[in-house]
């Protein structure tokens, strides 16, 4: 119980609003920083007070390879351009998870995403001349996440 050991996957799911966005081979950016405010107090010279700040919660980007589903795309349109406009321009930000999925397909742990929505997607580089395998990129912007050990 605790263990600590080394964890491994390659699999690691979206989910937004209950709904699954797709597999991805790499995520980047499950990262929290905090920002410290320091505060000198008159006739204290032995130290600076460090109080914490901002938390800042940068944006995730996942990596995949080509998926035959239209998840994403049906998330992204509901939440910009004309869904946007459709919905008075208001924003509408979603709940998410990132999921590690082992090798067995069970659910190990999940970071619970607040407002989420996706700000950037990278189709693949398509070219005659190459046998590269063809990866599509995500970037989703959130108001923090918690982490939930299934």
């Amino acid at each position: 119980m605790g263990g600590g050991g080394p964890t491994t996957s390659s699999r690691f799911l979206l989910e937004v609003d209950g709904v699954e966005i797709g597999t991805f081979r790499d995520v980047q950016g499950l990262r929290l920083d905090v920002d410290v405010v320091e505060h000198v107090e008159g006739g204290q010279n032995g130290y600076v007070h460090q109080l914490p700040g901002v938390m800042r919660w940068p944006h995730l980007v996942f990596t995949r390879g080509m998926v035959q589903s239209d998840a994403l795309f049906g998330w992204v349109q509901r939440s910009s351009g004309q869904g946007f406009a459709g919905n008075n321009d208001t924003l509408t930000r979603a709940t998410g998870a990132v999921t590690v999925i082992d090798d067995r397909g069970n659910r190990m742990r999940s970071w619970e995403l607040d407002g989420v929505f996706a700000v950037s997607w990278t189709g693949p580089s398509l070219s005659a001349d190459s046998d590269a395998p063809l990866t599509e990129t995500l970037e989703v912007a959130h108001h923090g996440f918690r982490a939930v050990t299934r």
